[in-house]
């Protein structure tokens, strides 16, 4: 991915959302599109016309902390945004001094540690993994394997969240909620493209999604981003039925790159009765597997 034409379409995108009256500026009647012009932002932001083009056009290399924060304040950029923004600045200049130097996990080529699913598996009322900024599914308890029964089902996911979200018909029986669901998928994707945009697994898998789902690519073309630490969120589990969950996103201080979610539900809930009988079912399941291994060691 290109950083210049990241940075360009990110910021040709916030202006385009930025209405004259949200800016406090006159619309006047000759305006041709709804957001700011170039030269209102250039003047929201304390810079020449020039000066702001050149940024547009994606030059953020050398550009200083203060000049990036008067863009994100003419832009009204949220937390996630100016985030992007920043990271986005750190990629032109060929450094990343928000986060530590981070291995490209993926799936096939990383092995959890034993401590880390011991860690997973000591989380025995909800389920528990954790994922890349690519949205792989690097490591499960056995409630997130069986909560995500129909991710795993299907080889051709490839235990990748968004491939499940857009390619998979099964995702929208599970997420009620598709479309919320299908807009966050896109914001972390995007979010990593900018934390590291010359990853050529992300660069693979976007491209891979654009061309198999217009959800996903007139997702992607809007450049939203946004943190995704902590929340509610309504499932339809193919075993249990309708499961709703709070969720807690921790970014692993050991692993760079990796996040840590738990799916926990209210105490006394029918959530929380659902989870039970989906920690009994995948007992049952995983029980045979259990069996076959014992009987396949030597004695």
């Amino acid at each position: 991915m290109d950083n210049r034409d990241e940075v360009r379409e990110f910021l040709t995108s916030r202006r385009a959302k930025i209405t004259p009256e949200r800016a406090g500026l006159p619309a006047g009647s000759r305006r041709r599109v709804p957001g700011l012009r170039r030269s209102e932002v250039a003047a929201l932001a304390d810079m020449s016309v020039e000066y702001y083009a050149k940024l547009e056009r994606g030059n953020l290399a050398g550009v200083s902390p203060a000049v990036l924060e008067a863009v994100a304040r003419a832009l009204q950029l949220d937390d996630a945004e100016r985030a992007h923004l920043l990271r986005l600045a750190q990629a032109a200049d060929g450094s990343d001094v928000l986060t530590r130097p981070r291995r490209r996990t993926t799936a096939r080529q990383w092995t959890p540690h034993r401590s880390l699913q011991w860690t997973l598996d000591a989380v025995t009322a909800g389920p528990a993994f954790v994922r890349n900024g690519r949205m792989d599914v690097v490591a499960a308890n056995s409630l997130a394997r069986a909560f995500y029964t129909d991710l795993f089902a299907h080889p051709g996911n490839q235990g990748n969240l968004a491939r499940f979200q857009f390619l998979d018909p099964a995702s929208r029986r599970f997420c009620p909620d598709w479309e919320r669901f299908a807009d966050m998928a896109v914001a972390i994707l995007r979010t990593e493209a900018g934390r590291d945009p010359y990853d050529k697994d992300l660069h693979d898998l976007v491209g891979e999604l654009s061309t198999r789902s217009a959800e996903f690519r007139t997702r992607w073309g809007a450049h939203d981003v946004r943190h995704h630490g902590t929340g509610t969120k309504r499932f339809h589990h193919p075993v249990v039925g309708a499961l709703t969950l709070a969720f807690e996103g921790l970014e692993m201080a050991a692993e760079p790159g990796l996040t840590l979610t738990v799916y926990t539900a209210e105490p006394g809930s029918p959530s929380e009765e659902g989870l039970r009988l989906l920690a009994s079912w995948a007992a049952t399941e995983e029980a045979p597997a259990r069996e076959a291994d014992r009987g396949a060691t030597p004695s």
